[in-house]
């Protein structure tokens, strides 16, 4: 089993940065593919970014390409996720989600993942 707690999200304006954190307890999280997906309010779960669980492999949303920057710290078990130039389309609600198995082809999907943290908000204003 593994835990994953989100932080870091907030309130912001529009074309400022923020930067995510997901901290996973209760296994190494080395063996864990990890992404980040959002929830828009009256919206459907959406994938974000992911990495492998080296990090030597990372896929984005097109919506977020250029902007938003996965990374991840094993050592610590933490998984980040930097995002600049915000707009308000990108608020949200932000979940981490990892598993056992990276996928370079099903990484988009949230049924993917076994594990889920609680999510963090994240509030652009105009």
């Amino acid at each position: 089993q593994v835990q994953l707690v989100e932080s870091g999200g907030g309130l912001v304006q529009a074309g400022d940065s923020l930067s995510l954190s997901c901290v996973a307890s209760g296994r190494p999280f080395s063996g864990y593919a990890v992404s980040w997906f959002r929830q828009a309010p009256g919206k459907e779960r959406e994938f974000v970014a992911a990495t492998s669980w080296s990090g030597g492999s990372t896929h984005y949303a097109d919506s977020v390409k250029g902007r938003f920057t996965i990374s991840r710290d094993n050592a610590k078990n933490t998984v980040y996720l930097q995002m600049n130039s915000l707009t308000p389309e990108d608020t949200a609600v932000y979940y981490c989600a990892a598993d056992s198995d990276y996928s370079s082809k099903y990484y988009y999907i949230d049924g993917w993942y076994d594990y889920w943290g609680q999510g963090t908000q994240v509030t652009v204003s105009s």
